[in-house]
């Protein structure tokens, strides 16, 4: 009888520390990394015009509880993305969006070496099942036809290879537009920051309720 009270209890306890932990799960905001350049990072912005915290404000106000994590690193290329990007999933993240390439062409690498890049990035994050965006960009036609159709074409093509969610062009509506651009004419300001955020915004929402399906 006394064995039995004692193992009734045990499992009551067992019982409500798995409730616990469920519940815990599910108030935990869904943890979404933003793996990309100064053009994600924010670079010359004021503080709290960057596009992660723009995406986060616009999740919370469509009640998806969410921590967009601002990894991006002005610079960077796909080679210094790969590079980190096991450090950067030590927060263990639930979804990431991934902005990385423009570098690449701004320094004439490969688009062969740059798709190589990003295809082991999405490997790895797929092999985690992890859900991804894919922020496309397009080359700058300075560097001959060949090129722009190699770089441009590789983005529709990993996010069909990894089944990631893909904007075809980061800067929509934005690029070349002094208005909306820093006086370098490549990064966008405050205004054509909120203007990205807005047209990525639907698939981020996309991307924030493929991680929660997941987990929850």
């Amino acid at each position: 009888m006394i064995f039995q009270r004692r193992q009734n209890v045990f499992c009551a306890f067992a019982f409500a520390c798995l409730f616990l932990a469920a519940a815990d799960a599910a108030a935990a905001p869904v943890r979404i990394l933003m793996l990309g350049t100064s053009l994600t990072q924010g670079y010359g912005l004021p503080p709290g015009t960057e596009i992660p915290v723009l995406l986060q404000a616009r999740l919370k106000a469509d009640g998806i509880d969410a921590k967009v994590v601002n990894a991006s690193v002005s610079g960077d290329t796909s080679a210094d993305g790969l590079s980190r990007l096991e450090w950067s999933l030590s927060g263990h993240p639930e979804a990431v969006i991934i902005e990385l390439g423009s570098n690449d062409a701004l320094r004439g690498v490969r688009p062969a070496q740059t798709e190589k890049n990003l295809s082991a990035i999405l490997f790895r994050l797929k092999a985690r099942r992890l859900p991804v965006l894919l922020l496309g960009m397009k080359a700058p036609r300075n560097l001959g036809p060949d090129y722009a159709r190699a770089f441009d074409a590789m983005y529709p093509k990993l996010a069909k290879q990894y089944s990631a969610i893909l904007y075809p062009l980061l800067l929509q509506g934005v690029a070349l537009n002094p208005k909306l651009n820093q006086r370098d004419g490549m990064h966008p300001n405050a205004a054509g920051a909120k203007i990205i955020a807005d047209l990525i915004y639907p698939d981020v929402k996309a991307l924030a309720r493929r991680a929660m399906a997941k987990v929850r």
